[in-house]
């Protein structure tokens, strides 16, 4: 359960913009989509890789 302090005289889109925070930093939505289908281990490691040499293309095009 996500608790926000609420400081008083503290406007409601402070507080709401805290627990937003707090429930994105907790990646919910993140695991809920990856649940919804079953993804192989040789499926999910091989985007890991390919995700790698993107970056990897990227920072050597950088310098």
């Amino acid at each position: 359960m996500i608790i926000v302090q609420v400081k008083e005289g503290e406007n409601i889109e402070r507080a709401l913009k805290k627990f937003k925070r707090k429930f994105e930093k907790t990646g919910i939505v993140k695991e809920l989509r990856a649940r919804q289908a079953f993804q192989k281990p040789s499926v999910t490691n091989r985007k890991k890789m390919m995700k790698a040499v993107y970056v990897q293309k990227l920072r050597n095009a950088e310098e």
